[in-house]
């Protein structure tokens, strides 16, 4: 399914007002069709993102890169290095770079990855933090962005530690806990600006501390949802992913965002479609909708 990205370029660049955003393409994984659409039949769900022989459809691995007038902020990190080859394949992970596809997506843009002043997690989740650390030649887990601010809701922190047996193989120790060890942590509890022009506010369900990232500049917003609608497919409000923990959280909470996206215009920001980095709701359809670009 990975030819399914091929010809993507590494990194796709739009303004919100004054501020410059790239959509890194950090790789893709190959996630359980039935697990990302819950309780939608496959039959519908499939018209939208085709499954392969094992019932896996193709997600970006898609972050973010915000120029924000006094830091550059990266939002979510992908996968990482660290996975062995059982890992790899379960969850069909392409993202091979220098040392990955997300290293490379940043210089794509313009930019080195020590130029990173902020990493801002979403949530913990593997596919979403598993770059904020990474193997060394010697084995050693260390921290990718060392220089930078580590920012993610205290209490996702605290949840991640927390390991029940419904979470633990979504949060993976070792993609957190050296930035605990460093002291790099900077958290936040609920809404908060992160830096001029780039805040978070809370979207809870997939987790009970998910957090999306509004960009704001000159009147105009962007939102990047992250797990709370992964892809455009999931605008439809009961289009709700089997992994989220509190899906009727979810579902008021997409409620609540898309009554805002389509009052205020918002550029919206999808991490996994596989196709689609960005779009707007139709203000004129009743149902969820992107417009014609």
């Amino acid at each position: 399914m990975t030819e399914f990205f091929e010809g993507l370029p590494l990194s796709r660049t739009t303004t919100v007002g004054s501020i410059r955003v790239h959509a890194l393409e950090a790789g893709v994984q190959l996630l359980d069709g039935g697990a990302m659409f819950g309780v939608v039949p496959k039959p519908l769900w499939e018209r939208r993102i085709p499954a392969d022989l094992r019932n896996r459809i193709p997600l970006a691995l898609r972050c973010l890169l915000i120029e924000a007038p006094h830091a550059l902020v990266l939002v979510d990190t992908g996968v990482g290095n660290k996975g062995k080859e059982k890992f790899q394949d379960i969850y069909g992970i392409s993202n091979e770079g220098d040392p990955t596809r997300l290293e490379d997506a940043i210089r794509d843009a313009g930019f080195k990855p020590n130029d990173v002043d902020i990493v801002l997690n979403t949530h913990l989740h593997f596919d979403h933090a598993g770059g904020d650390t990474f193997r060394d030649e010697r084995g050693r887990v260390r921290v990718s962005f060392p220089d930078a601010r580590h920012v993610v809701q205290k209490g996702e922190l605290d949840f991640a530690y927390s390991k029940n047996e419904r979470i633990q193989a979504s949060y993976i120790t070792e993609n957190f806990e050296p930035v605990s060890r460093d002291g790099l942590w900077d958290l936040v509890e609920g809404v908060g600006e992160i830096t001029k022009g780039v805040s978070v506010v809370p979207t809870p369900g997939h987790t009970p501390f998910h957090q999306s990232v509004m960009i704001e500049s000159a009147g105009e917003v962007a939102c990047f949802l992250a797990d709370a609608c992964p892809t455009t497919a999931h605008l439809p409000l009961p289009w709700i992913m089997g992994y989220d923990l509190e899906p009727l959280v979810t579902l008021e909470t997409k409620r609540g965002l898309w009554h805002r996206a389509r009052a205020e215009d918002w550029l919206l920001i999808f991490q996994h479609d596989p196709r689609t980095p960005w779009g707007r709701l139709d203000p004129d359809s009743d149902a969820p909708v992107l417009k014609a670009e």
